[in-house]
């Protein structure tokens, strides 16, 4: 098998975990991987290569040339769509910005921005989708994009002189953490307090990448382990004469990863942002809405009022939202039993956790963490529900 996939990102090398967990699995295949860079020219000896499959990340109209030349079967695992007739596998870029849309929308914010690359796919994509979700609700987003000076430093200048013009405070997605970095860095030098008056959001959880930023970067999470898995089963398939059917596949993400970037709540009530704190630092203690109601020293009735004209929910859903990402985070980061979740989430038992799940999300959490994972990754045992 020839892998032409780079390994500069977290997301490409996530792809190649989940090809290589299906290897483990299913097949003894041989690899010939190719260490290049995005949109370097396809490798010299694939003309004349007696493989048997290609996973490629399509990338550049030369590298899809000498894939469809090669004759051989193939999968494609990048944005760019050079080849429309090959099985394509790709992250759910719309479901990712409307994930991000939510995000910031749940902290207050009513105006927002999208940062880019234009000359990515998957770039405008994410900007596109970010844009159409806040309009449905009746909110503006402006968007940001890069010059064409190639200097990271005159990039920076333009991209902080964009940020000051936005009306603050902000909630802005970039299309990608090193993106994120570069919002970070042009709002120091525009004098913007992060995450006060601009919050940012990238997308990928490079955790390198997120943590050492100043401040920690919070970024959508993406499933490339599932995509380079699912590529992985598609050629397999290929190879076995079958025909795919559909020959799209988008993986939805995992959830987001929140640092502090993004830990703000753009509200005026000032007790409403002290009760969703309280809220997210105990909800799965667990607390109940009177713990959350003598915190504030007011009368049901009125901090009910005040929290729903705020955030357009009960206190009683927000603990349900909070408890059910961190669920959500447990069935795919880790290996826990359901029953083990529910003890660290602030459900009685398992029985209750999961019929509010299945309320909640639509399935029982065996599926989602199977859903999530691929199918690829054993169950610990009492999480098959």
């Amino acid at each position: 098998m020839a892998l032409i996939v780079e390994t500069s990102n977290a997301y490409a090398r996530g792809l190649l975990q989940g090809i290589f967990g299906y290897v483990r699995e299913h097949a003894p295949w041989f690899f010939h991987r190719v260490e290049q860079g995005r949109g370097d020219d396809p490798p010299a000896w694939l003309a004349h290569w007696e493989g048997d499959g290609i996973i490629a990340r399509i990338e550049t109209p030369r590298v899809a040339e000498a894939v469809v030349s090669s004759g051989l079967p193939a999968v494609d695992v990048s944005a760019g769509r050079f080849v429309p007739h090959l099985p394509w596998v790709e992250t759910d870029d719309r479901l990712i910005a409307v994930l991000a849309a939510d995000h910031l929308r749940e902290r207050g914010f009513k105006s927002f921005g999208y940062c880019g690359e234009d000359r990515f796919q998957w770039s405008r994509w994410r900007g596109e989708a970010f844009a159409e979700a806040l309009r449905s609700s009746g909110l503006p987003c402006a968007e940001y994009s890069s010059p064409a000076e190639t200097e990271i430093a005159a990039q920076i200048r333009s991209l902080a002189t964009w940020l000051k013009m936005l009306p603050k405070p902000v909630g802005i997605l970039a299309g990608y953490d090193v993106k994120g970095l570069q919002v970070l860095d042009a709002c120091r030098v525009a004098g913007l307090d992060v995450p006060d008056e601009v919050a940012v959001l990238g997308v990928d959880n490079d955790e390198l990448l997120c943590e050492l930023a100043s401040p920690a970067l919070s970024s959508v999470i993406p499933d490339p382990r599932r995509a380079g898995y699912e590529a992985a089963a598609r050629l397999d398939r290929l190879m076995r004469g079958e025909r795919i059917h559909p020959l799209e596949l988008r993986i939805p993400p995992v959830g987001i990863r929140r640092r502090q970037s993004t830990d703000v709540l753009a509200i005026e009530d000032a007790l409403v942002v002290r009760s969703v704190r309280f809220i997210r630092e105990h909800a799965c203690d667990p607390i109940l809405v009177d713990d959350v109601v003598r915190m504030a020293a007011l009368s049901r009735r009125v901090f009910e009022s005040r929290f729903r004209r705020c955030l357009g929910r009960t206190p009683h859903e927000e603990i349900m939202r909070v408890r059910m990402e961190r669920v959500k985070e447990l069935l795919v980061e880790t290996d826990l039993t359901v029953q083990g979740i529910a003890e660290r989430t602030g459900f009685p038992h398992e029985e209750y956790l999961c019929v509010a799940f299945k309320r909640e999300v639509g399935v029982p959490p065996g599926v989602y963490r199977a859903g999530q994972r691929g199918g690829s990754a054993p169950f610990a045992a009492g999480t098959a529900r």
